[in-house]
């Protein structure tokens, strides 16, 4: 299984990380490693490489069809259920990428950069539509990121829509939708907490 990634999905989300960025024309998607994984509510462990890792969390739509170019109005065929996700970023590590015009999967794609929820939600059970969910997450009990979908630039069936052109999307497969305003560092000992549509999902240590 592999996990895609979109990012910029969210106009204020552009401001705080570069307010001078314009907003995507298409979907900008990027791809980290099965070894990206982090499960269970298990606790993350900051990189001893990076001194500045920050959280993103986002919704997370699991893929249940093989899709290859499909069609937007047809994307919603293609998942049923929802979940969250966490994507650690080294922060540091991505910036001096982005002045030497270098890649930047390191600071992605690195071990258990990509916390997933335990539980996947059926979409049946929150109302069946997709760009109608709400999401929470708290850094030690304080709220730091409140998304909702009905703010995405692109929504999910165009994402996939997108992405399946140039990827073909396998059964398993997560699709990482994009982070709302509000992204920050994480440090030893912090505790982090998200919920979707007001079921917790999330609750971890940081170490």
């Amino acid at each position: 299984m592999k996990i895609v990634c979109i990012g910029r999905n969210y106009s204020e989300h552009i401001k705080e990380l570069d307010n001078t960025r314009e907003i995507p024309s298409v979907p900008q998607f990027f791809i980290k490693p099965d070894t990206a994984l982090l499960r269970n509510n298990d606790p993350f462990y900051i990189p001893s490489f990076s001194r500045e890792v920050h959280y993103e969390t986002e919704l997370v739509v699991k893929i249940t069809r093989v899709v290859k170019s499909i069609e937007e109005k047809f994307a919603h065929r293609c998942y049923d259920e929802v979940g969250l996700g966490i994507d650690f970023t080294a922060r540091d590590i991505q910036r001096d990428c982005i002045a030497r015009g270098l890649p930047w999967e390191i600071c992605k794609g690195f071990d258990r950069s990509a916390a997933v929820s335990p539980e996947f939600i059926k979409l049946s059970e929150l109302g069946g539509n997709i760009q109608d969910l709400r999401f929470e997450m708290s850094l030690n009990g304080q709220v730091r990121q409140q998304g909702d979908t009905s703010q995405m630039i692109f929504g999910v069936d165009r994402i996939i829509s997108y992405v399946s052109q140039f990827v073909t999307l396998k059964i398993g497969d997560l699709l990482f939708t994009g982070t709302p305003v509000g992204v920050g560092p994480v440090a030893i000992g912090d505790r982090l907490e998200a919920s979707l549509c007001g079921r917790k999902l999330f609750d971890f240590d940081i170490k």
